[in-house]
């Protein structure tokens, strides 16, 4: 299986890609951080990050694809880039008939790492280790979208589901993680209200 994660981004995306075999072994295929300049007009980001984006998306046809879940933070024009790049991806991939798996960071950190609280360098050392580099992928998100693609590999290794959206339905083996993510979208949805 190939695998491509994406740490979403305006500023800078990481896409990190991985194949694999049985079980948990997974092999290093490809790492790059896409950027795109702050000065630039948000629909010119999209464009420059979505032309990267189907570049790779239309090489070797990709088995799945792992995408962090855009999460709440203070930062309100932050997370709208994250959320407005996410979007780009999920066309592309529907588009191109490939699935798409959402997961948390704190998943990503628990799955990588075993402790979902871990930092930034716990998470590029266990990537480093896992995948045998010969020095650690940098910047950060290199390193993030490398553990999203290794997280999704195991979570399809051991059966799961290629696409893990989280439609508001509670899967079967549903982490405690998901089931926080899952309610929280509900409990928003909810407070909306119907949309016309």
């Amino acid at each position: 299986m190939r695998i491509i994660g994406i740490d979403p981004g305006l500023t800078r995306l990481g896409v990190g890609i991985v194949t694999s075999e049985t079980g948990r072994r997974v092999t290093f295929e490809h790492v790059e951080v896409l950027r795109s300049s702050a000065s630039a007009s948000t629909p010119e980001r999209l464009l420059i990050l979505g032309s990267a984006l189907q570049r790779l998306f239309d090489g070797e046809k990709p088995d799945g694809i792992a995408l962090e879940r855009v999460f709440a933070q203070q930062n309100l024009p932050s997370v709208m880039g994250v959320a407005q790049i996410s979007g780009v991806v999920m066309f592309l991939a529907e588009q191109r008939g490939i699935p798409v798996a959402l997961y948390t960071p704190n998943e990503v950190k628990s799955q990588v790492t075993g402790y979902g609280a871990a930092d930034k360098a716990q998470v590029t050392t266990m990537v480093t280790r896992l995948l045998g580099l010969a020095a650690p992928p940098k910047p950060a998100d290199a390193a993030d979208a490398l553990a999203l693609a290794i997280t999704h590999a195991w979570h399809l290794g051991r059966g799961g589901s290629a696409d893990r959206l989280g439609r508001g339905a509670a899967p079967a083996a549903e982490t405690p993680a998901q089931r926080a993510w899952r309610e929280a979208e509900q409990k928003s949805g909810a407070r909306r209200g119907p949309r016309n």
